[in-house]
């Protein structure tokens, strides 16, 4: 009895045993799961790189930059090629030619009214109108008809071949006596002083680069004078026209009083010896009476340095009529001593070669027609009426 017992209380000490063994593998994981992380001991704070002032970052730039063109140079641009523009006889050439071309129409309609077998009212009303309609103007063309009537109907064959007849007249209504040359000397070794003059669109800026060209091509050395100063583009255009053949602008700010600028460019031209200095000025119209007493001021500022020898007016050869009461208005102002007539290409008309020099008494002295850079030729009377006339 004893012997079971003891093996009782052994086989449930087992038990016990086996179970106080399970019980704690099952206690230790539930702790371990629910266990609160170690934290981490806080870390170091990054450091902080304070920014310097604004002028230090840009003189550290400014060094930068410094040290990058002294370690790597970059190469200069190639000055632009001077161009080597055309002589005054290839310019006649192509002014015959495009002359022919345009105005061809006006000479062949008179010769073949002239050359009917009876000359009666009808055709001279018929030669009256063509002439008007070219912008002659009424009084030059009463003298051409008279003296074509003349020659024609009462001297009959005497006259003539009609075409001669016509040539001699148109000759004689522009003028070959008119001195056509462009005054571009000073005296007492001072430069010429070219004031070019006109209302807004007319071309006075080209004008001026072209007749620069015209005269580097005859070896002489030019200043030009940008005194359009209410317009940027004008300036930078005149300059790239000097830049093309090597000719020095002298400008001013952009609104700067156009009258120094004008008064600069005479100095600058008096002291470095030029021949020649070419002075653009700004558009204007003819009925406001203060930009045309400006332009009376930048003349007399001029002549405070050197006299003016030519005063060219820019006309728009497509306006007709109207440029005639232009011419009047700034002759009064600035008096005029040339004309130059832009744009006499085929919507021109080329009577208002005679109507203008008739209102004015003053010479067309250069003819533009075409926008190429050389495309601006002395008037020569011979060659205008044969190019009309075919």
């Amino acid at each position: 009895m004893f012997d079971s017992l003891t093996e009782w209380l052994l086989l449930i000490l087992g038990i016990v045993v086996v179970a106080a063994v399970l019980l704690a593998g099952l206690v230790v994981p539930r702790r371990r799961r629910g266990a609160t992380p170690p934290v981490a001991p806080p870390a170091a704070p990054a450091p902080t790189i304070e920014a310097p002032p604004r002028e230090d970052v840009a003189e550290v730039a400014t060094d930068t930059a410094v040290e990058a063109r002294v370690e790597a140079p970059v190469e200069a641009p190639a000055a632009p090629a001077v161009e080597k523009p055309e002589g005054t006889p290839s310019r006649l050439v192509r002014l015959r030619q495009r002359l022919a071309g345009s105005q061809g129409g006006f000479g062949r309609g008179l010769l073949a009214l002239l050359s009917r077998d009876r000359l009666d009212e009808d055709t001279w009303e018929a030669i009256e109108d063509l002439l008007l309609t070219a912008d002659v103007g009424v009084a030059p063309t009463q003298q051409v008809v008279d003296n074509l009537r003349t020659r024609l109907r009462v001297d009959g064959s005497e006259a003539g071949d009609p075409r001669a007849v016509l040539r001699d007249e148109l000759i004689t209504l522009v003028d070959p006596a008119l001195d056509r040359r462009l005054q571009i000397s000073g005296q007492d070794g001072k430069p010429g002083v070219v004031l070019v003059v006109g209302v807004n669109g007319a071309g006075k800026t080209t004008t001026v680069g072209k007749i620069a060209r015209i005269l580097v091509a005859e070896d002489r050395t030019v200043t030009l004078g940008a005194a359009d100063t209410f317009r940027a583009a004008a300036v930078d255009q005149l300059a790239t026209w000097g830049e093309r053949v090597g000719v020095e602008v002298v400008r001013g700010p952009e609104g700067s009083d156009p009258a120094s600028v004008a008064f600069e460019a005479v100095k600058h031209g008096v002291e470095a010896g030029v021949d020649t200095v070419l002075v653009d000025t700004a558009g204007r119209l003819q009925n406001k009476a203060g930009l045309m007493d400006e332009l009376g001021k930048v003349k007399r500022v001029i002549e405070k340095q050197a006299p003016v020898t030519e005063v060219l007016l820019v006309l728009d050869a497509t306006t007709g009529q109207n440029g005639l009461i232009q011419a009047r208005v700034f002759s009064e102002v600035v008096d005029v001593t040339g004309i130059v007539l832009t744009k006499l290409d085929g919507s021109a008309k080329g009577g208002i070669v005679m109507a203008v020099q008739r209102e004015l008494g003053v010479p067309v002295k250069l003819v533009g027609l075409g926008e190429g850079p050389d495309d601006l030729a002395p008037f020569d009377p011979g060659a205008f009426v044969d190019a009309l006339l075919g």
